[in-house]
């Protein structure tokens, strides 16, 4: 019976290389073992067949971004549950190969409420956390908010400047009619139930708040629930 060790261990034997560069294969999603990616370098392996997939790069795995067209009534706690394989979006262009790390340690510097649904961003890259952190307030939101109700005459210049929200004079925005029911805001830091809480301040009840864009980033056509990754060089 062969002694079990290390897949790291056995693939540098293996590829006549450092424990680091097979760590870095591993990692990388570029290893199997009988025909099964493992991601694991601490994994024991014994008689079986170890592979490293052609054209592999041993470079150290990059953090991951990953962008999550959120469902309505889906809290922080469920998120990860969306995260699944099978619903990583078809057209997502970002030619980042898919690691099951890459669903780890996730953090959302820029949540939505639970009753919102659209952009969610969850990132390991500590870059992007600290840089949506630091300068959120200042990225310009899309929101779509639909809504109940007549509304006053003076609706629009009341949403656009002069309402205040948890003692806060807010900033001016953009705000504007994409239907009898439907309004678009272009806005900047945006607090919890603050949407909410504008609408009904001027007589309307919304009914449904989804968030379309932040900064430069979009959800473009991708369906509830699904998700991509951001690209190396998208920025916000």
């Amino acid at each position: 019976m062969t002694t079990p060790i290390r897949l790291d261990k056995r693939l540098a034997a293996q590829l006549n290389c450092s424990r680091a560069q097979a760590r870095h294969y591993i990692e990388g999603g570029w290893v199997s073992v009988d025909g099964v990616v493992v991601e694991a370098p601490q994994a024991m392996v014994a008689g079986q067949t170890v592979t490293l997939a052609a054209g592999a790069a041993s470079e150290p795995a990059e953090p991951a971004t990953l962008l999550l067209n959120k469902p309505a009534g889906c809290s922080a706690a469920d998120l990860s549950a969306l995260l699944r394989e099978e619903a990583r979006f078809a057209d997502d262009a970002s030619g980042i190969r898919l690691l099951h790390r890459h669903f780890l340690r996730l953090e959302t510097p820029m949540p939505l409420d639970d009753d919102a649904c659209g952009l969610v961003v969850l990132t390991q890259d500590w870059r992007v956390r600290r840089h949506l952190l630091e300068t959120g307030a200042s990225l310009e939101q899309e929101y779509m908010v639909d809504v109940d109700g007549e509304g006053s005459p003076w609706a629009l210049p009341r949403l656009t400047h002069g309402l205040d929200y948890q003692g806060r004079a807010l900033p001016p925005c953009k705000v504007s009619w994409q239907s009898e029911q439907r309004l678009r805001f272009a806005i900047k830091d945006v607090r919890p139930g603050q949407l909410r809480h504008m609408c009904a301040a001027v007589g309307l009840r919304a009914t449904q708040v989804r968030r379309l864009r932040i900064g430069r980033i979009g959800l473009n056509r991708m369906p509830d629930g699904q998700w991509r990754y951001l690209a190396s060089a998208q920025r916000f």
